[in-house]
């Protein structure tokens, strides 16, 4: 009697195989992690900030630094993704991604990713063209600046998915230094000196959210440290530590800027204070969160809790109203 040939268990090799499914625009789409962009709003605060948003070179330049910064930052996702894919399949929520769940494979993945790059580089290409037209010889050296700036932010990306990732406190450096990058680049596709108010506060906050996430995670996710290795290092307590220093210290460096505005937004008293208050709600509500293990990623608490959203548009409105009110001043 002839004993049947033992079929292969499909639902193990479904996650990797991705089902035999083919690979759709939503799949390339999300591979990009476009949501991830929100993050490329902190190229837009040295503009903002310098008060140089009137100027119609000045905001297409910004944009195009901004633009430059997402496609950029893409690009870096396909490379951390493609590093990670089979500890992704193990996990609860990352198996899905792309890579991990085996609809795209890594040769694709690569041709794509050069193709983000080369549309970074034409961004920047964008901004550089735009010095040179304004014909200013200042103006004509933001091109070759952002460019520096961004293949910094690349090779920090970059060593933090092959390495610094895995080194306690380093990795939310890395991560904290890519929001800084992200700062100096708008900086400099306009031509505008970052203050050390600016980076400061940029600093803290990109250290809290990095902070928030790993204590999320830890909140979240059954086995931590299997989906992230230097989470064997980290502990709850100190985890709740330096959320708070970290909050705290944003919190303080942000009213040192306030108060070192005093003269220009005077009427009454420093009517800048009054963007503390929605600042100060908005950072208490993520950490509330966090702990609570509503999130484990304090991106996703901005796109979806309505009373964080809320602060957050008060924050910018009232900072932006102050600005054109006072813009003579």
């Amino acid at each position: 009697m002839t004993t049947p040939s033992p079929q292969p268990d499909l639902t193990m090799t479904a996650g990797l195989a991705g089902g035999g499914r083919r690979a759709g625009v939503g799949d390339w789409v999300r591979l990009a992690r476009p949501k991830q962009w929100v993050k490329g709003l902190f190229v837009l605060v040295g503009p903002v900030y310098g008060h140089v948003m009137g100027e119609w070179s000045a905001v297409a330049a910004a944009l195009l630094a901004f633009v430059a910064f997402g496609l950029a930052s893409s690009g870096c996702y396909v490379i951390n993704d493609l590093k990670d894919r089979e500890a992704d399949a193990r996990h609860p929520r990352k198996r899905k991604r792309p890579l991990a769940a085996g609809v795209i494979g890594a040769g694709p993945a690569l041709v794509y990713c050069a193709g983000l790059f080369a549309l970074a580089l034409a961004a920047v290409g964008g901004v550089w063209a735009l010095g040179r037209q304004v014909g200013d010889a200042w103006w004509s050296a933001s091109g070759p600046l952002l460019l520096g700036v961004l293949t910094v932010y690349v090779i920090n990306t970059v060593a933090y998915s092959l390495w610094m990732k895995h080194v306690v406190i380093l990795d939310v450096i890395s991560l904290a230094m890519g929001f800084v990058l992200r700062v100096l680049a708008g900086c400099a596709a306009v031509m505008v000196t970052p203050s050390p108010w600016l980076l400061n506060v940029t600093f803290f906050v990109a250290m809290f959210l990095a902070f928030g996430k790993r204590l999320g995670e830890r909140s979240t996710t059954p086995d931590a440290a299997a989906a992230r290795k230097v989470q064997e290092q980290y502990t709850d307590a100190l985890l709740r530590m330096v959320v708070v220093v970290t909050g705290v210290g944003a919190l303080i460096t942000y009213a040192g800027y306030v108060q070192s505005r005093g003269d220009q937004y005077h009427f009454g008293f420093n009517l800048l204070w009054l963007t503390m208050l929605p600042a100060t709600f908005a950072l208490l509500r993520a950490m509330l969160l966090v702990e609570n293990g509503k999130y484990d990623d304090p991106t996703e608490l901005a796109g979806s809790d309505r009373p964080f959203q809320i602060a957050a548009v008060l924050f910018a409105g009232m900072t932006v109203g102050l600005m054109v009110a006072f813009s003579g001043s």
